[in-house]
């Protein structure tokens, strides 16, 4: 068995954030984990997130309001703060804490639709090799 490393997700930060931080913690071809630390940093004006996946999002210290295209009203994170933004769903980080570093967790996956997409492929695929 592989040694386990059990790891501080506070630590490892770096001390000046000239820009927004990403660090991939776990990743395989099903889900991405991702640290991500901002401090006093948003979405560049007139730009939107706009993913293939889907992403929950846990902020864990600082604070951030985000701005989905379709609502008028910024929606603000404070620490344990959790949420779901489904694939293609626009959205921008308007601000982040500028007193503190402002840390997430965010978990990118496959939306049910492209989960059972994909799904419904490999099994064309198996049964077209099957009938060769």
């Amino acid at each position: 068995m592989a040694p386990i490393n059990i790891e501080n997700i506070y630590d490892g930060i770096p001390e000046h954030l000239p820009e927004e931080w990403f660090q991939i913690l776990l990743e395989n071809r099903n889900f991405r984990i991702e640290r991500i630390v901002s401090k006093g940093q948003g979405t560049p004006e007139g730009q939107w997130f706009d993913q293939d996946a889907d992403e929950w999002v846990i902020l864990l210290k600082g604070a951030a309001g985000l701005r989905f295209k379709d609502d008028e009203p910024v929606v603000k994170l404070l620490p344990g703060d959790h949420l779901h933004i489904p694939a293609h769903v626009k959205h921008r980080v308007e601000w982040t804490a500028d007193h503190e570093n402002t840390v997430w967790i965010a978990i990118h996956y496959a939306s049910a639709a492209a989960a059972e997409e994909e799904h419904n492929l490999n099994r064309s695929h198996a049964e077209s090799r099957r009938t060769r």
